[in-house]
């Protein structure tokens, strides 16, 4: 649990980061030239989970595994050879997408009457090709740390790897446009290649890391039980099974984006709207996305936690504890991201605006697009509980199905509702992926819940009677101040109306005894103090 934790809020400061560094960049380059950014990032977040093939998962697995029935020789092994395969398999990855940057480039461009050419958007998808030759090398080191609970590693890597990735991003990029009066197209071209200079600094701290724990290391290699007695091509078959499911997992979402990519360009001028195109992907694939995945991150906490979990309880045939787990899992996940994209949706106005700037459309596209995030988040968990009962493989044919699906719809939607057609085309084609998963767990394990039914309903519940709370106060703001036409006042309603939802849907929640019971006796021992 604590190395979850670990894990976790390192992964949760590295999002945040993530998110933060967003709306500077955005007021350095401009709204078009974001577009560009993310032109670049959804082929490289394909081909660096393909690069990468779930190794840090895989790996950890695999050395955990071993080095329980003392045989800490393979996961040396492991290491040792897996090192050789992931610069191979990065150097080969950056060699395909830096060659490729043209004919994707090709693909996104349906008309002359768009931003950017061809040129332009090859041009930044080769200089983000580099930081794949980093990147998987590292992803692998990491996955060995954790095998041996060691989780600081991974954390802190990720960290050091995001912020110096941010502060070299932004400050090229302000050096460039602001200080030598540059193209904002070369600064974007200097953002994604900070992608590169971040992985740097993430596998020096990965560096100083082994110098740390290597003696360690050393000492239980000396007293394995086993001495290179594992073929090479058991080792090898073994960290595949584990990895190739999380591959899918991890490349879904930018799968989904990458179907956008490749057809909304091409539907959008068909309807003669190829002037503004780009932006408006740009805001489905990047702005509104980053915020929209903010409710998922918890989905991704469980999704690691859960893995070892399940498959403990599966492995010893405790299929009470495993109902119980599903069933706790399922009510956390909905009694925290269904009220936070509600609330995303309710003040899509303000939260656009104090982040990007004032934009109908975009609010428009966020609060359309924050209700996905549910399905997002469950497609991550059904997944690890896949994962944790060895159905593999059903990851892989749910996850195709639903890309079939969002390929088959999106053309004609979009055609008819512009960018909500390629929301909706998410949204149908991520339920068919759930729909699928969770179909596999009822029959495998016999699992129904009418409990999780009544909660669901429960929360939908508070959180209508939050919304409805927000919604009066937001008019009142309204007709007492006036319409939120300035940064300080969209942020000003935001967070009075953010702290009223929280505060009515809290208060419920603990009065009820909802929270306790999803959330444990910790937080029952304090809310009894105060008279809940």
């Amino acid at each position: 649990m604590k190395g979850t934790a670990i894990l976790t809020i390192g992964m949760f400061l590295s999002k945040v980061l993530g998110l933060i560094y967003i709306f500077p960049f955005y007021a350095i380059v401009g709204e078009e030239n974001v577009a560009l950014y993310q032109y670049a990032y959804i082929p490289y977040s394909i081909m660096l989970a393909i690069a990468i093939s779930g190794a840090p998962i895989a790996v950890s697995k695999f050395v955990s595994k071993y080095n329980a029935l003392g045989d800490y020789q393979s996961g040396r092994k492991l290491m040792k050879s897996g090192i050789i395969i992931m610069l191979i398999t990065g150097f080969a990855s950056f060699l395909a997408l830096f060659l490729l940057a043209h004919p994707i480039a090709g693909l996104v461009i349906k008309s002359e009457e768009q931003v950017f050419s061809v040129e332009q958007i090859a041009s930044v998808i080769r200089w983000v090709s580099f930081a794949l030759i980093v990147v998987p090398f590292m992803s692998l080191w990491r996955g060995f740390f954790q095998g041996y609970d060691k989780m600081e590693p991974t954390a802190i890597s990720q960290l050091v790897e995001q912020i110096v990735r941010i502060v070299v991003l932004l400050g090229g990029s302000f050096l460039v446009v602001v200080v030598f009066n540059g193209k904002q197209t070369t600064a974007v071209s200097f953002a994604v290649f900070a992608a590169f200079i971040g992985a740097i600094g993430g596998l020096a701290v990965l560096y100083y890391y082994w110098k740390k724990y290597k003696p360690e290391f050393d000492l239980l290699r000396s007293k394995s039980i086993t001495s290179t007695q594992l073929p090479m091509s058991n080792i090898y078959k073994e960290v595949i099974t584990y990895s190739i499911p999380m591959v899918f997992v991890g490349v879904a979402n930018p799968l989904f984006q990458l179907v956008d990519m490749l057809t909304f360009n091409g539907a959008m001028a068909s309807i003669g709207l190829a002037e503004v195109t780009d932006k408006y992907l740009s805001m489905i694939n990047f702005t509104t996305h980053k915020v929209v995945i903010i409710p998922v991150m918890l989905a991704t906490g469980f999704s690691m936690a859960l893995v070892p979990t399940i498959t403990k309880y599966f492995t010893q045939g405790e299929y009470v504890s495993l109902k119980h787990a599903m069933d706790k899992t399922y009510q956390i996940l909905i009694f925290i991201t269904l009220p936070a994209v509600v609330g995303i949706s309710l003040l899509s106005h303000e939260i656009y605006f104090v982040l990007y700037s004032n934009s109908t459309m975009g609010a428009s596209v966020l609060a359309h697009y924050a209700p996905v995030a549910i399905l997002f988040a469950l497609f991550q968990v059904t997944a690890a509980l896949l994962q944790g009962i060895d159905f593999q493989k059903w990851i892989v044919l749910s996850l195709l199905s639903g890309i079939l699906v969002k390929l088959a719809l999106n053309i004609p939607l979009i055609r008819w509702l512009e960018t909500d057609g390629a929301i909706l085309a998410t949204a149908i084609g991520y339920s068919v992926s759930i729909v699928i998963n969770f179909w596999v767990l009822k029959r495998t394990l016999n699992y129904t819940s009418q409990i999780v039914v009544r909660r669901i309903l429960l929360i939908t519940g508070l959180t209508a009677v939050m919304a409805l709370n927000v919604v009066v106060v937001h008019k009142l703001l309204v007709v007492f101040i006036g319409p939120a036409d300035g940064k300080f006042t969209a942020l000003l309603y935001s967070v009075i109306c953010a702290g009223v939802g929280v505060g009515v849907y809290g208060y419920l929640s603990l009065k009820l005894g909802l929270a306790q019971k999803l959330l444990g006796e910790r937080l029952t021992k304090i809310t009894n103090k105060f008279g809940f």
